[in-house]
């Protein structure tokens, strides 16, 4: 394939990542237009109700197109009501980080124009920073090992290693050094994590203050967890890049996306050395599922996510100003008042926020403060 050619495996899965993800591919045939770039889109299907029906969530025939593929886009895949014979979530999402070791989760938190924030201070239109969750040890290591001995004490067992600490300290610093070069200030990562009680975070620590010696250029510190959700709080301006382990950085993922507005505004990507999926943060949300009212403002900055990684991946000039024109057409399409979806007290669907960041691309966005 050409440079400007790529093949992505596009997973909806069900409730609302259907729409969120057809919300998303027309932005895509937009860019594609624009810009020159071509996508070959394989559609997998999976998820709950495919469990239901055929008794896997996740075909082998879909893993094995995720693998070739350049690219991965997920909607959302689980359902309440459907479930594992122990009680446990449908999660395809979980096999395909585990299966391709995807162990860096990248949750950006940024604070969009005209979409208000959960903080009145005037500093809160400044919150950019980012979760970046190990996504494939940690507390997650145990899903499908936990022990229940005599119905009376249940064990799962935290994992942390070497090799991917190291791994994702490099990532981190490096993706501090990126943000640095775009922001023009210097990066600071941040570790989270319980070293002050458990001898696996302050390996965690040690090995990451290691790596961090490779990156001088770049401020390292570090956070306990608990203090860390309370200055999220306080002031989550003042954080650049946030490493973490798993079960951490799934639950302040979400005080993060709750600080900006809702997980509608908060995009995801889950990295690996070879492969990389990219979806929104939110689940299939069940209780609006069908009515065009999701908001699909998190999987479109998934995509722009997307065409960043494929741009700077493969040298794509293309690809990496189109993912820039995408996150610019959604801060216009909001901070000019342009649009204002459900979630956020608006009137504005899905098609209509799509709509509005197509009309977008190419535009200078109004920089406003947050409302």
């Amino acid at each position: 394939m050409s440079r400007n050619s790529f093949s992505l495996a596009v997973m909806p899965g069900e409730g609302i990542g259907v729409e969120v993800m057809d919300a998303a591919l027309t932005v895509l045939d937009a860019v594609e237009r624009r810009h020159g770039i071509g996508f070959h889109r394989q559609h997998v299907p999976g998820g709950a109700h495919h469990y239901r029906e055929t008794g896997v969530a996740l075909e082998e025939a879909g893993f094995v197109a995720a693998e070739r593929a350049d690219a991965i886009l997920f909607g959302a895949m689980g359902w309440p009501d459907i479930r594992y014979p122990d009680g446990t979530e449908i999660a395809p999402q979980l096999d395909l980080r585990f299966r391709m070791g995807l162990y860096a989760g990248v949750r950006p938190i940024r604070a969009i124009p005209g979409v208000p924030t959960a903080l009145a201070a005037p500093q809160a239109k400044h919150i950019d920073f980012v979760v970046l969750r190990e996504s494939t040890e940690g507390m997650f290591a145990s899903r499908g090992k936990g022990v229940i001995e005599n119905d009376a004490v249940a064990r799962d067992t935290m994992v942390i290693t070497r090799d991917v600490t190291e791994r994702l300290s490099r990532f981190a610093f490096r993706l501090a050094e990126r943000r640095a070069a775009r922001r023009g200030r210097k990066g600071t990562v941040t570790i989270v994590d319980k070293a002050n009680v458990f001898r696996s975070f302050a390996f965690m620590r040690k090995v990451f203050y290691e790596v961090a010696a490779e990156f001088p250029d770049v401020d390292a510190r570090h956070h306990y967890i608990d203090a860390m959700a309370l200055d999220l709080v306080r002031r989550p301006w003042d954080f650049d890049v946030l490493p973490m382990e798993n079960l951490f950085g799934d639950i302040i993922s979400d005080l993060g996306g709750g600080l900006i507005g809702g997980m509608g505004f908060a995009p995801s990507a889950d990295i690996g050395d070879a492969h990389a999926l990219f979806q929104p943060s939110h689940g299939t949300a069940p209780d609006i599922a069908g009515r065009g009212i999701a908001n699909p403002t998190g999987m479109i900055l998934s995509l722009a996510m997307a065409l960043d990684w494929l741009g700077e991946r493969h040298g794509s000039e293309a690809c990496s100003v189109a993912a820039q024109e995408i996150e610019q057409a959604v801060d216009h399409a909001f901070g000019s008042g342009q649009v204002r979806s459900f979630d956020i007290g608006g009137r504005d669907g899905t098609k209509a926020v799509a709509e509005a960041v197509i009309a977008g691309l190419g535009r200078v966005p109004e920089r406003r403060a947050a409302e």
